[in-house]
């Protein structure tokens, strides 16, 4: 439990408060006008909190991908341990946190989302 509680939970926290801390950040920089030649102009721009946005919602995918294949490899774990109680304990709290992980996960997706709609405004 602590590998697992070490290598997902601790980092996936600390890397999704880190993005949102700095997301919010730039999304009050104001940098006024840009010219076109740099990138400004109405045709294909996007705003900073649309950038920002996008790349944290990015980084919580891969995030649920990691954490979809730590459950998997829990399942396959528990199947393997064929009755050795130590083994299914292991996998079972491997499949505990990695849930855990998850819905962690899921609600930082809703959280940016909500933040997000409220600078897009």
């Amino acid at each position: 439990m602590n590998k697992l509680n070490n290598l997902m939970i601790r980092p996936s926290t600390t890397i999704f408060f880190l993005i949102a801390s700095t997301g919010k950040a730039l999304a009050t920089i104001d940098i006024g006008n840009v010219p076109e030649n740099l990138g400004g102009g109405e045709v294909g721009s996007e705003t900073l909190t649309n950038t920002v946005t996008d790349i944290t919602v990015s980084i919580l995918k891969f995030m649920a991908l990691i954490a979809t294949i730590v459950i998997i490899i829990a399942g396959i774990r528990m199947v393997i341990s064929s009755g050795d109680e130590q083994g299914v304990e292991k996998a079972k709290k491997t499949l505990l946190w990695a849930v855990v992980g998850l819905i962690l996960i899921l609600l930082a997706g809703a959280i940016v989302s909500f933040v997000s709609g409220i600078f897009a405004d």
